[in-house]
């Protein structure tokens, strides 16, 4: 396997080993497919770990069964790799319906108190909050509280945070981020969604 090299050394006192472990804040954001699934693809490598996970979905429906969904509940009890619990934090609402649906900004609030309260305990050493991005744009969760959580957060959690829209000072915080953007999708052409595709 290749080893990736650091274009540059900080001058932070940290040892390579220390600066390697240190924990991630990670945000997938942009128009584009495949933010939640970059996600979950990185929930199967801290499971394989036998990392401890937290799933928080902030935006799409309670009663949407994702593949993955299935997936990691099977994985975390298996006995195999790490656990994981898959927190709802919606009723059935998207960005697409929010206008109609604002008393789920109560659920958006209390999704988030949540993840303060694991965060605090250390619960997980992952944390995948999905959809998340869209509570901090549409100002129902303070963007600076979400900000001083995670720069503060104890122990060795990793956080990646799904949605678009990102907002900016959540950018700067972040050690990674990737904006994932729209070549082209079968939607453009008129075709909807399919199982195994986007479910």
């Amino acid at each position: 396997m290749p080893q990736g090299q650091p274009s540059v050394i900080p001058d932070d006192g940290l040892t390579t080993r220390q600066r390697r472990n240190r924990p991630l804040v990670v945000v997938h954001t942009g128009i584009g497919k495949g933010k939640s699934t970059a996600a979950f693809g990185l929930a199967l490598r801290a499971w394989n770990q036998g990392w401890p996970i937290g799933v928080f979905q902030f935006v799409k429906s309670a009663k949407w069964k994702v593949g993955e969904e299935n997936a990691l509940r099977v994985l975390g009890a298996s006995g195999e790799g790490g656990t994981v619990d898959w927190h709802k934090m919606g009723e059935g609402w998207s960005w697409v319906q929010r206008d109609a649906q604002m008393d789920n900004e109560e659920k958006a609030r209390e999704g988030w108190e949540q993840v303060k309260r694991d965060l605090a305990a250390e619960t997980y050493r992952l944390y995948v909050l999905d959809e998340f991005a869209y509570p901090m744009h549409w100002g129902w969760v303070d963007t600076d509280e979400v900000v001083e959580v995670l720069r503060d957060r104890p122990g060795t959690q990793h956080v990646v945070i799904t949605g678009r829209n990102a907002p900016e000072k959540l950018l700067d915080l972040a050690d990674l981020v990737t904006d994932m953007s729209k070549v082209k999708h079968p939607m453009d052409a008129g075709q909807k969604g399919q199982r195994g595709i986007e479910w």
